[in-house]
């Protein structure tokens, strides 16, 4: 048995999306990564998505997870929603005068789908290669709500991460660490209910980002995911055109056992990319598995941004 009051906890990873709501918190064990303690709590099917109602009902699943005295402390670190954050790809600007900030949103305020007013833009950045960033931008309202509903829950954001970040953390630490793996350029998918979030990384760095609107829950046939692999597709190419002499080696799912296998072979053919199966469930040490009502076998939730922030 593990004693964890000697052990390193991690802070509570939180992974507040429009479908679900996990909570994650990892700890260093003996040799290997346990779950100190988890909790996902589905979306009712009469809760509408970003209403004040479902800001109310994250709020209590929140402060219910976290009151069971299995969560150390109550210091979280969170991520928006991927439907909330602008993704663009920019280089690195030669010249500016006052912030590098200031001069990124310059550079994307066109393609921004809400109002482009500069204090109403939070914009952040991933420094990646060849001179290449990752730019985020989101509407400074939309932390806001989000700050209020962890404040509401009793609970205390550190920081808000972001999901690339996360999820390239997820694989390095579990899937990344063989030391051929430390130079390797991956291409790493998680299959959201309602959306495919796609990180390109070498290790726990992330070269290239993008959201895609299409989820689990739409991929009933072969034909949307024939599409989904379309719309990935496109985004390795868009990823070689910025990065030159840049080879993808793997496809790594970090969706796991969350999403059926049919999926993963479809689009890994399509993409014609070495795939493997990421399955973090796997990868930790669960020491009560019944206490937290998480089943290897039978996992019905992708796990790796709340694992990836956790670990942050």
């Amino acid at each position: 048995m593990f004693g964890f009051g000697k052990k390193q906890s991690y802070l509570i990873g939180v992974d507040l999306g429009n479908d679900c709501v996990k909570l994650a918190q990892l700890a260093n064990g003996t040799e290997e990564t346990c779950l100190l303690a988890g909790q996902c709590v589905t979306r009712p099917a009469d809760v509408t998505a970003g209403t004040a109602r479902w800001q109310r009902w994250a709020i209590d699943v929140m402060r219910e997870a976290t009151a069971d005295g299995h969560f150390k402390g109550r210091d979280v670190v969170a991520a928006l929603p991927a439907n909330d954050v602008f993704i663009d790809h920019v280089k690195w600007p030669k010249k500016f005068d006052g912030k590098i900030e200031d001069a990124l949103f310059a550079k994307v305020r066109q393609k921004l789908p809400f109002e482009p007013i500069e204090k109403n833009t939070m914009i952040k950045y991933i420094p990646a290669e060849q001179d290449n960033l990752i730019v985020m931008a989101t509407e400074r309202t939309v932390i806001d709500h989000h700050l209020a509903i962890y404040e509401r829950a009793n609970l205390a954001i550190k920081s808000i991460g972001v999901w690339p970040v996360a999820l390239a953390q997820c694989y390095a630490r579990f899937f990344g660490r063989r030391k051929t793996d430390l130079d390797a350029v991956v291409l790493l998918l998680d299959i959201q209910p309602e959306c495919t979030n796609l990180v390109i990384s070498r290790h726990k760095n992330p070269l290239y980002a993008h959201s895609v609107p299409v989820g689990a829950k739409q991929l009933r046939d072969e034909q949307i995911m024939g599409r989904l692999a379309m719309e990935l597709a496109a985004c390795r190419r868009e990823f070689l055109s910025l990065y030159k002499s840049v080879q993808i080696e793997r496809l790594i799912f970090l969706s796991g056992l969350a999403v059926d296998a049919e999926v993963y072979r479809v689009i890994a053919r399509q993409l014609e990319v070495q795939a493997q199966m990421g399955d973090c469930m796997a990868a930790i040490e669960i020491l009560d598995p019944d206490r937290f009502g998480l089943e290897r076998r039978n996992a019905t939730a992708s796990w790796a941004l709340a694992f990836g922030l956790s670990l942050s």
